[in-house]
């Protein structure tokens, strides 16, 4: 994100707001694929939890893996309550 903004600054988008400001406002992200926790937690930095969804590739990845994943994560029991439920029910208005 910081690298956009460097090379892609609103004086040149013609936008109102840093591109990194878009991302962390308007897209949600998924952790499927990359159950890794230094990748995890670059994306977690960035975006917060309110941002980030629970999700695998199922059948293609394990769920239970994916399950234990979420589990080990060294964040609040609370962010992971959004990550794991609360952002999609939000998102998805259930």
């Amino acid at each position: 994100m910081e690298r956009l903004d460097r090379v892609l600054p609103p004086r040149l988008t013609g936008l109102e707001k840093p591109i990194s400001a878009y991302l962390k406002e308007n897209v949600s992200y998924t952790i499927s694929g990359f159950n890794f926790i230094p990748a995890f937690l670059d994306l977690y930095m960035h975006v917060g939890a309110e941002r980030i969804m629970f999700s695998t590739d199922y059948p293609y990845s394990s769920m239970k893996e994916a399950v234990q994943f979420l589990h080990q994560l060294p964040i609040s029991d609370k962010d992971k309550e959004k990550i794991a439920h609360e952002n999609a029910e939000r998102l998805l208005r259930f």
